[in-house]
């Protein structure tokens, strides 16, 4: 049984969980504290207030063991909140320079809000490179902007506001999305994270 857990620090990690069982020889584990992390084959960063999540990963005492994971090719996936903590470089589409804490894991920059406030959240259809068509929401989402060394963005929007904009990204075994799919209920990213784990085993 392979065991895929969600930082349940604040977001939407109950939605992940009830999504992860529904997928065959998965068990969703509920990540709350540092020695969680011991015990699983992937992580979730979920959606959420990625200042606050990044402040409690920080205060609980889970930054250095996240990155001990991803050094030692845990596959670890961060859904818009999640991504813009694994970016190296984030400012906000309205404020601009956010001064929060990072993981700073992918050489990815990212803005935050990039497509507006809650009444701009939309849900529609986008292909990711070796993944297919994934039912995507995007609620206050950030965009990738920008990949470099082994990071590549590997699915971009086509929005009337911001043009062309990165929604997902991989470097090595990381992954970035700037959507939610567990809103829609589309397991494709969950399964690609299944098959992420089997080939990095």
């Amino acid at each position: 049984m392979i065991k895929i857990g969600i930082l349940s620090l604040q977001g939407d990690f109950l939605e992940h969980y009830q999504i992860l069982r529904e997928i065959d020889n998965v068990e969703p584990v509920y990540v709350k504290k540092p020695e969680d992390l011991n015990k699983i084959n992937a992580l979730i960063i979920p959606g959420g207030e990625s200042t606050t999540i990044g402040m409690l990963i920080d205060l609980k005492g889970f930054a250095e063991p996240i990155k001990k994971l991803a050094e030692d090719n845990i596959p670890i996936l961060g859904v818009c909140a999640g991504a813009v903590l694994l970016a190296s470089s984030v400012i906000d589409r309205v404020v601009g320079e956010t001064n929060q804490p990072l993981l700073n894991l992918m050489n990815i920059s990212v803005v935050r809000n990039i497509y507006g406030r809650q009444k701009n959240s939309f849900i529609t259809d986008v292909h990711i490179e070796g993944i297919g068509v994934v039912k995507a929401a995007f609620i206050r989402a950030p965009g990738i902007v920008d990949a470099w060394g082994s990071a590549r963005i590997i699915g971009y929007i086509e929005h009337p506001v911001v043009n062309k904009i990165g929604i997902a990204a991989i470097q090595d075994n990381l992954m970035a999305i700037t959507f939610h799919p567990e809103i829609t209920g589309d397991k494709k990213i969950y399964e690609y994270l299944v098959e992420k784990i089997n080939e990095l085993k």
